[in-house]
C-alpha cells in the first residue's frame, strides 16, 4: 500500500477490515464474497521480499521502499451468489463452514 496514504494510516489506527469483492455481472452469479479481519503491518525483510518478488511476477512490478506491508487476519467470511448457482455460505473460525438457506429459496431463479 503507498507510504502514508489514507488508507494506510487508517488501518494503522484502526486494524479493523471488511473487504468486499466487486460485482463481476449485473446478476450476480459469480457471487459476492465478504472477508472480515484485521491487519498488523509486516516489516519483517523476507515477507516484504517474498511479496515484492510475487508482485513482479505476476504485473512485471516491483514495489519500492517505503511502501506499507499487511497481513490480514480473517476472523470470518460471508459469501452469498444468485442466479442457478444460488449459494449462502459463512464461515468464522468459531464455527467453520456451514451452509445457509438462500433468501430466495422459494423463488425461481433469473
Amino acid at each position: 500500500m503507498m507510504w502514508r496514504s489514507k488508507k494506510a494510516l487508517d488501518l494503522l489506527r484502526d486494524p479493523r477490515l471488511t473487504l468486499a469483492t466487486p460485482r463481476s455481472d449485473r446478476e450476480g452469479a459469480d457471487g459476492d464474497l465478504k472477508l472480515y479481519g484485521s491487519v498488523v503491518e509486516a516489516p519483517d525483510a523476507g515477507r516484504r521480499s517474498a511479496y515484492a518478488d510475487a508482485t513482479a511476477a505476476r504485473i512485471d512490478w516491483r514495489p519500492t521502499e517505503p511502501y506499507h506491508l499487511f497481513c490480514v487476519d480473517i476472523e470470518s467470511a460471508g459469501f452469498i451468489s444468485f442466479g442457478t448457482d444460488r449459494r449462502l455460505m459463512r464461515w468464522s473460525a468459531a464455527s467453520g463452514l456451514e451452509v445457509l438457506p438462500h433468501p430466495d429459496a422459494g423463488s425461481s431463479p433469473g
